[in-house]
């Protein structure tokens, strides 16, 4: 049985890669990896992690989502088929809040497909050669670290430091704010419907939250970043649809 395990783990990842940096010098890079095989999550998980990237492994979607909801992440490295779901629910939920690869044996051209439309950056199927699998990983590290600090009319977010100012001054946001504001900053000019940023930022049990929550949140974050919070200049209600950031 576990010599089965074994050949089966081999088959997906044919290609061994030598032990070269993940990443260029630079911040660590935190990575999610949602994989039900144990074995092969562990042999990724091994390729990946190194002294640029810290690797943190789940195997249900459960735990993925228990994960995101303590801490932020660079990348997700996400399965499609799961015994407690499909990885595409994850993938709408978080989508707009940190990238993801799809690692899946899924390999239609409908399927994959899906997947990029449901908000996957990249899809990878199975098997596939660790080489091709870590530079496509850091393609998209490279790509979240421009996008990481935005500098947009009198403001200055940098999500990978959590640091917010405003004509230099700094601001305090929540996780509620800092998830809520990144959205639309990154999606700006775009309406975000009040169900997708519900469903966006309370990743683990939205279906339990209110859309007041969201209305609270808006308030507060208002409240932090507009001269006159209730004629907003920056976060702007389309009414019966949602919010957009109208700024820069």
């Amino acid at each position: 049985m576990r010599g089965d395990r074994i050949r089966s783990v081999s088959s997906f990842l044919r290609l061994p890669i030598d032990g070269e940096a993940l990443c260029r010098k630079g911040n660590m890079k935190k990575l999610l990896l949602l994989e039900d095989d144990t074995a092969l999550g562990r042999g990724i998980q091994l390729a990946l992690q190194g002294p640029e990237a810290q690797m943190t492994l789940v195997n249900t979607l459960a735990q993925a989502r228990e994960a995101l909801g303590k801490g932020r992440f660079d990348l997700l490295l996400l399965d499609v088929n799961l015994p407690d779901g499909s990885g595409l629910e994850l993938l709408r939920q978080v989508r707009g809040q940190v990238p993801v690869i799809l690692l899946t044996a899924n390999d239609l051209e409908t399927d994959i497909v899906t997947g990029l439309e449901s908000g996957a950056e990249d899809y990878i199927t199975k098997p596939f050669s660790l080489a091709v699998l870590r530079a496509r990983v850091n393609a998209q590290l490279r790509r979240g670290k421009r996008d990481a600090r935005v500098e947009v009319g009198p403001f200055v977010f940098d999500f990978d430091r959590m640091e917010f100012r405003k004509d230099g001054k700094a601001l305090e946001l929540s996780k509620t704010e800092q998830k809520l504001l990144r959205l639309l900053v990154e999606n700006r000019g775009q309406t975000l419907a009040r169900g997708t940023l519900v469903d966006r930022i309370w990743t683990d049990g939205a279906e339990y939250v209110d859309e007041n929550a969201l209305s609270v949140t808006v308030k507060r974050l208002r409240g932090k970043l507009e001269e006159n919070p209730s004629a907003p200049q920056y976060l702007k209600t389309v009414y019966g649809i949602g919010y957009t950031w109208a700024g820069g």
